[in-house]
């Protein structure tokens, strides 16, 4: 749309019956200035009357919507962000269910194990009678959940250096994955300040503090990388945040430019021995 034509709308040579067209024309039209865009689809005969125009650029609108949340849905980031949730959830669905097959097993085994542990060792038995083979089956399960967490962690450990390679080389392909998954995406995460990064999986200990029942939180999921966990408790503070304001940066490279930034690997190992040096001479 360029001019104020009545063949310049979204509209133009766009069928009534063609929805894919009408999709494409509010997805990729412009118009230099605004106009009576009602009035004139009247005046071309593409809409009896405004409520009609009105009802089919409501119908182009929400198809067009519906694309754009299709294609940002299949982004290889949102996939990433699927497949390190499952993976967790495998892992929890089959911790909680090896406690119940232990508890089972515990009545009709002397030697039942606790654990995932436990439930794998069972699913080696040859079970005898229909209690045992509902726990031995149990325990297939648990075995299942086991080996779809691990084929899930493969995949992630794959694509995550694909998707963010710096994020994934400071941080390890499953805190990258888990962070683009808390923050919604790589181009949320990447437009996020280094603060609000660091306390990333935090949020229930953020909201306590706000409303003033405790104190606040140095660091939310990033604790799990070494450089956090493995740093005296009195620095953890300073790591986390030097920590969290790499991360960013390396969000931030991987979504505008997705070129492989070296340089911050060797800054943050840097900055995290200065500060475990400061510590130590404590």
């Amino acid at each position: 749309m360029t001019d104020g034509s009545t063949d310049a709308g979204w509209f133009r040579d766009v069928d009534p019956g063609d929805p894919e067209a009408a999709r494409d024309a509010i997805e990729n039209g412009s118009a230099a200035t605004p106009d009576d865009w009602p009035a004139l689809a009247v005046e071309a005969g593409v809409a009896a009357d405004e409520a009609e125009y009105y009802d089919r650029l409501r119908d182009a609108t929400l198809s067009a919507t519906a694309a754009a949340v299709e294609t940002a849905e299949r982004a290889d980031d949102r996939q990433l962000a699927h497949a390190v949730r499952a993976m967790d959830d495998c892992e929890r669905t089959a911790n909680e269910l090896a406690e119940r097959v232990a508890e089972w097993a515990g009545t009709l085994f002397e030697d039942a194990e606790a654990g995932v542990d436990g439930a794998l060792a069972l699913v080696e038995r040859e079970p005898d009678g229909p209690a045992e083979r509902r726990v031995v089956g149990l325990a297939e399960r648990v075995a299942g959940l086991i080996d779809e967490r691990d084929a899930l962690r493969e995949y992630v450990e794959r694509q995550a250096g694909v998707v963010a390679p710096n994020l994934a080389a400071l941080g390890g392909p499953v805190l990258a994955a888990r962070l683009i998954a808390l923050a919604g995406g790589l181009e949320s995460l990447a437009k996020m300040p280094s603060g609000t990064v660091q306390v990333l999986g935090a949020e229930d200990a953020l909201f306590a503090h706000l409303r003033g029942r405790a104190s606040s939180p140095k660091h939310g999921i990033i604790y799990t990388h070494e450089y956090v966990r493995g740093t005296a408790p009195d620095e953890r503070g300073s790591a986390s945040r030097a920590l969290a304001g790499k991360l960013t940066i390396a969000a931030r490279v991987d979504h505008y430019s997705g070129e492989r930034k070296p340089e911050l690997d060797e800054q943050l190992d840097e900055r995290i021995r200065t500060i475990r040096a400061r510590g130590d001479g404590e």
